[in-house]
């Protein structure tokens, strides 16, 4: 049954990506790499305060998105794990937005900001896995003036487990 389930959100995961690719009339949208510093020294900082609160960075990516088209993230999650999500939209944009869904497709977390509301433009949550097997992750950010080439970042930290000392203690 768990076969059947797994390659029925494959498929829809594909069926996402091939909607998502062919958004726009005939141009095909791909997600490319962007280089903005201004957001690489925003992950630079935030990899530091993770690290020091004990989270180890599992993957990354600067990715060029269009407004208003969600970038569907699938991720191996572990049962009682904490694991922190980052996101970092373009400055410019005005509204910031992500779903975190899990295996069985039930939205788990959403979380939103409005840059005017908020003046910043991270997202950023810590999420215990309740079952180990791959979760969706679904950032979007929202610019009305500049459709295109927006630059997003996304992290994913995983808490490090503490190291037990096996080692006698002497009284």
């Amino acid at each position: 049954m768990k076969s059947i389930l797994y390659r029925i959100f494959l498929c829809n995961v594909l069926i996402s990506a091939a909607l998502y690719s062919t958004a726009q009339n005939d141009n095909i949208i791909r997600v490319s790499p962007c280089d903005d510093q201004s957001i690489q020294r925003l992950a630079d900082s935030l990899k530091h305060v993770y690290a020091a609160d004990g989270f180890q960075i599992l993957r990354e990516a600067a990715m060029t998105m269009e407004s208003e088209y969600e970038i569907p993230i699938i991720v191996p999650m572990s049962k009682g794990t904490a694991y922190q999500f980052v996101f970092i939209g373009d400055s410019k944009s005005t509204g910031y937005e992500v779903k975190m869904y899990d295996y069985n497709e039930k939205q788990v977390m959403v979380q939103k900001k409005e840059t005017g509301k908020t003046g910043s433009n991270i997202i950023s949550y810590t999420y215990t896995a309740r079952m180990s097997d791959y979760h969706m992750i679904k950032p979007v950010q929202f610019n009305n003036v500049q459709k295109k080439n927006l630059c997003g970042y996304v992290m994913l930290f995983k808490k490090a487990e503490a190291v037990v000392s096996t080692r006698a203690v002497a009284p």
